[in-house]
């Protein structure tokens, strides 16, 4: 993986998103050419990366990321400007949210049936359910794209440090982290405990929900393993290497 020649700063952190958008191309948790990441590189978290106005996540390269500063209007001005929900959503997120080191928000299907239903909570049914057992919030305000008066709403919600995930009602997911690998595991974990949520649903059948402090424990012993999120995008940035993609060009 070899740095461009160009003067390109945060550069392992460029090359982290990088293959978080081509591995959530690869599990189909993308749309097209809308959804954004984001990643936070000063201090208050006001300046981060970001992918450029719709292009595919299959495509998304580590010299691609454009840095956006939430306090600057003008950043919707020129060339590389963002797409404005993007700059909405995100630009909230990290003006608002300072322990919102990195945000990731995708339409991924199984999450955006959850987010579909009248009653969106995700009851500890599996072990991965358990992993988000008091550790979400949701949205019941849907106002429409996700402009600059709507990404500041959505950003007051993440009140409690606990909760890194906002179910968007009528939308899709937000999810919050201090890292890409930590934010994207969450992501992966969290599509997955959705799936069987939804899939244990058109059962039909009786659901085999665990108590309260069963899945509260099962939640703090997931949170505390050690290195799974690190290990996670290592495994698959190693793929992609494996691979020959150009992810971290």
């Amino acid at each position: 993986m070899n740095k461009p020649t160009e003067n390109l700063t945060h550069w392992a952190e460029r090359v982290d998103l990088a293959a978080a958008f081509r591995w959530t191309a690869r599990l189909n948790m993308h749309e097209a050419v809308a959804n954004h990441f984001s990643l936070a590189i000063n201090d208050d978290g006001t300046r981060f990366l970001m992918n450029p106005n719709q292009m595919h996540f299959s495509r998304i390269k580590a010299s691609d990321m454009i840095v956006v500063d939430a306090n600057d209007p003008e950043t919707l001005k020129g060339p590389n400007a963002p797409d404005p929900t993007a700059w909405g959503l995100h630009g909230g997120i990290h003006r608002l949210v300072p322990h919102a080191r990195c945000a990731m928000h995708v339409h991924s299907i199984f999450a955006t049936v959850l987010a579909s239903l009248a009653d969106s909570r995700l009851p500890p049914i599996d072990q991965n359910c358990c992993t988000f057992f008091n550790r979400y919030v949701i949205d019941d305000g849907y106002g429409g794209l996700a402009f600059e008066s709507e990404g500041e709403r959505c950003a007051a919600l993440f009140t409690d440090p606990k909760k890194k995930v906002m179910i968007m009602g009528n939308h899709g997911v937000l999810i919050i982290g201090n890292s890409v690998a930590e934010t994207f595991n969450r992501m992966f974990y969290f599509e997955r405990a959705c799936e069987t949520y939804i899939r244990a649903l058109q059962t039909g059948q009786p659901l085999r929900v665990l108590p309260d402090d069963v899945a509260e424990k099962t939640a703090q012993e997931l949170e505390s393993y050690p290195e799974q999120d690190v290990r996670h995008l290592a495994e698959l940035k190693a793929i992609l290497d494996d691979e020959g993609a150009d992810y971290a060009a």
